[in-house]
């Protein structure tokens, strides 16, 4: 299993050496806003793909926070689905393995529905040149990925999109212990609606179960049973990426000794 985490896309293949990571999840760009893509490694796209391969390191690319093409908001949903583009098409430059895009969500007074439609009207529309993989969010009563019936409700629609069967899916394990699935069983719950898991962003959680925070942690210091994090993380069977702030050599050499 193949283990790594977030790191400086402008450093990206050191960091990664440095905390014996075999793989990297970088931005490409500030992720709170809504340009194309920005490469700050030294040589730019073609460098960073280039020394990527020759670490044998793989990279993904996380999306902007601030995209949400379940949008019922034309001045969010469009610009979305644009940042979107071109974020995937910034990471097939680098020749990364996929893009993390959170899964959104729809306001209060809006058909929720209509949010999962807007998803599959943005898979239409999508050139995936590498695969999108959404992830599940924390909280939120009218998001599109937080429960396991709203990602089955969401796939349904991804499904009647042309190129929907090549959408993927990432499960973040403080997202899904914030967002109130029980971890025992959420590797095979989500496998039993989407198919398939492409990545595991794993993370404990500063908060309890079913709190809605979306607040990570380096393993040990949060609030998720070790054993549950790591059998979860076992159960799903991806590459995974680690996402606390900080030195994540050590996250990554604890789960390596507990994975085995």
């Amino acid at each position: 299993m193949r283990i790594g985490a977030h790191v400086d896309q402008a450093d990206a293949v050191n960091q990664a050496r440095a905390i014996g990571a075999d793989q990297a999840q970088v931005f490409l760009g500030d992720p709170q806003g809504w340009k194309g893509a920005e490469f700050t490694y030294p040589g730019g796209a073609e460098a960073l793909r280039a020394d990527a391969a020759a670490a044998d390191l793989d990279l993904y690319v996380h999306a902007p926070y601030v995209i949400n093409v379940a949008s019922t908001n034309n001045r969010i949903r469009i610009p979305s689905r644009k940042s979107l583009q071109k974020i995937v098409d910034g990471a097939a430059e680098i020749g990364a393995k996929g893009v993390i895009v959170h899964g959104g969500h729809v306001t209060a007074t809006d058909d929720v529905a209509v949010g999962y439609d807007n998803w599959r009207k943005a898979i239409d529309a999508l050139d995936a040149k590498v695969p999108v993989l959404i992830e599940n969010t924390a909280g939120g009563a009218r998001s599109m990925a937080r429960t396991v019936e709203s990602i089955g409700r969401l796939w349904d629609a991804i499904g009647a999109a042309e190129g929907g069967d090549q959408v993927g899916f990432t499960l973040d394990t403080c997202h899904a212990w914030a967002g109130g699935v029980d971890l025992s069983t959420a590797a095979d719950q989500v496998r039993a609606v989407t198919g398939r898991i492409d990545l595991v962003h794993a993370n404990d959680s500063r908060d309890t179960f079913d709190s809605g925070a979306d607040r990570h942690a380096h393993f040990g210091d949060g609030l998720i049973p070790p054993d549950e994090l790591v059998a979860v993380v076992a159960s799903a069977g991806a590459p995974v990426i680690c996402e606390t702030h900080g030195d994540m050599g050590p996250d990554i050499a604890w789960l390596r000794a507990r994975l085995g």
